[in-house]
């Protein structure tokens, strides 16, 4: 009888607790508005509106107060916010195949985001509630839409939490001004390596965002999403971010995306980003780039759960940002010097050095060019899809700001190899309240054309090497009878040759049906190649290990 009335006391506790107030809405002014079509792809309501551009890109204007802009957001990309809902699930569901133990990570991330609410602002709940009016019904067994949808919101800082769990990637970001770029001006580059799957990436979204509070401004981002992970504004400051490395947190606080959002949204200058990011406390370590075209210069704030820091260069004309700290702050941390050794941050920033090195000045087609490179240091091949590469050919997005002029170019699919599409945030936003037409927004003289590599021979290579993964990794996994036919193992091979991945992948199948001859061939020709990772490395060392002790 005790333990009975302890475990309903503590599931009693646990259903209050995980309790989430919904805003409320005062004089809610759009209870008469409706979506309209004005044309196959675009989409008004009242003065807010979606369309499809040739590019592929979606482009979104959305204006008025938090609510306003969430319940048009919301009606607007509604059959988008439920691919992409339906995108991140099915990964979630690759990654946790397990349904009991999904359903127990359900509560358990319920009760862990119990507090999420407290640290983000009432403009921004409002906004998602907007939003989370429009949400599909499919999956309101986890969670009813409004925690849906804010839960989504820590998303990304949870992801680079486990981040040794090989859930994402690293980023890459840059800046250079004064003598070190073309025209004197800041130029701003970055690669978004946050991956969720293909589907996740396939609808990508240029936000118009007009506020009845702060400035104007622009981001590349998902339908039901408000954060910024890339964004410029009307004032010349941009914002991306970069995860470093984060223990497993044991406490919610603010999401990082919607910290950088708070920047764009309120900072003119780099001294007002940096007050506004010292207000907050994030739950997970992250560095978040600013470019200032008033201050013609970019800094870096580095934040963890615990501390803050401001890395400036000096008198260096450029910066780099990639998943390690790098101010004084952090320097002697351990975290922070097993992430340089362990991780791909390291390898990547010398190789951006290196590139940023091959000339005297940069202007935004040579920023793409260093976006798209796919090679290792001193341009050694190092395979396809390897993590120390700047381009690993899984990118959500990539972008190139020149904030004095208000120009941003943001990368068709696929990854940022598609042509970079150039918008103009002053001629974007004079036009925006009257479109009434699906007319090109985008600056069309200025576009970047797409990279040669998607008309090679190697970029079929690499398609064919992603379906022929995936086989084998299925096969590998789930169908034990499956058997990897020579034909198939030999194109799988040739098809990218340098990566440690294709080898190991090889050795993990041979591995699974004990025929442990091929397998330690294979583990042994991965460790022969450029390995992402040490815990990768030390991975395939002990499979080899543990069968050769077999033997």
């Amino acid at each position: 009888m005790v333990l009975a009335i302890i475990f309903a006391g503590l599931a009693v506790y646990f259903v209050l607790a995980i309790q989430i107030d919904v805003p409320e809405i005062h004089h809610d002014r759009t209870e008469d508005w409706k979506r309209r079509t004005v044309s196959p792809e675009f989409y008004k309501v009242n003065r807010n509106w979606l369309k499809h551009s040739k590019s592929g890109l979606w482009e979104l204007y959305v204006e008025g107060d938090a609510y306003e802009r969430g319940i048009a957001n919301g009606m607007l990309t509604r059959e988008l916010h439920e691919f992409q809902e339906d995108a991140f699930i099915n990964q979630i569901r690759v990654l946790v195949p397990d349904l009991t133990y999904l359903n127990y990570l359900k509560f358990f991330v319920g009760y862990f985001n119990r507090h999420l609410p407290d640290h983000i602002s009432e403009e921004y709940k409002q906004e998602i509630l907007g939003i989370s009016k429009f949400a599909s019904d499919k999956y309101d067994f986890i969670a009813p839409k409004y925690h849906r949808i804010l839960n989504y919101h820590g998303a990304h800082d949870i992801g680079h939490a486990l981040q040794d769990k090989n859930m994402t990637v690293g980023c890459t970001s840059f800046s250079v001004w004064d003598n070190k770029s073309a025209d004197g001006k800041l130029l701003v580059g970055r690669n978004f390596d946050f991956y969720s799957g293909d589907d996740f990436a396939r609808n990508k979204i240029v936000q118009f965002t007009n506020p009845s509070l702060g400035y104007k401004f622009a981001t590349v981002t998902w339908s039901g999403f408000i954060g910024a992970c890339s964004g410029m504004n009307e004032k010349g400051i941009t914002v991306t971010i970069n995860a470093a490395k984060s223990s497993i947190p044991t406490d919610v606080a603010t999401p990082i995306a919607l910290l950088a959002r708070e920047i764009l949204q309120y900072a003119k200058n780099i001294d007002e980003a940096v007050s506004i990011a010292g207000k907050r406390k994030v739950f997970v370590s992250e560095s978040i780039l600013v470019g200032s075209a008033p201050d013609n210069r970019a800094i870096s704030i580095e934040k963890s759960p615990e501390k803050m820091d401001v890395y400036e260069v000096g008198n260096i004309n450029q910066i780099i940002c990639p998943n390690h700290y790098q101010g004084k702050a952090f320097e002697n941390d351990l975290s922070n010097l097993n992430n340089q050794i362990e991780s791909s941050s390291l390898y990547r920033s010398i190789r951006l050095k290196q590139l940023l090195s091959k000339t005297d000045t940069i202007n935004y087609y040579g920023a793409a060019q260093i976006l798209r490179d796919r090679r290792g240091i001193n341009d050694r091949n190092i395979g396809m899809t390897n993590e120390k590469s700047l381009n690993q050919l899984l990118a959500h997005h990539a972008v190139i700001f020149k904030p004095a002029e208000k120009l941003m170019w943001v990368s068709a699919n696929p990854y940022q190899c598609g042509e970079f599409i150039c918008y103009n945030l002053d001629s974007v936003f004079a036009e925006a309240k009257n479109l009434e037409e699906n007319v090109a927004i985008n600056t069309v003289g200025l576009s970047i054309p797409k990279d040669p590599f998607l008309s090679s021979m190697e970029y079929k290579n690499f398609v064919f090497f992603k379906e022929a993964k995936n086989f084998i990794q299925f096969i590998t996994k789930h169908n034990k009878s499956g058997e990897l036919q020579p034909v198939l193992e030999s194109a799988f091979i040739q098809s990218n040759p340098e990566s440690y991945y294709t080898y190991q992948i090889l050795g993990d199948y041979y591995d699974s049906r004990k025929k442990n001859r091929k397998a330690i061939q294979y583990y042994r020709l991965a460790l022969s190649k450029e390995i992402a990772t040490l815990k990768e490395e030390k991975q395939i060392k002990e499979k080899l290990n543990a069968i050769q002790n077999i033997q």
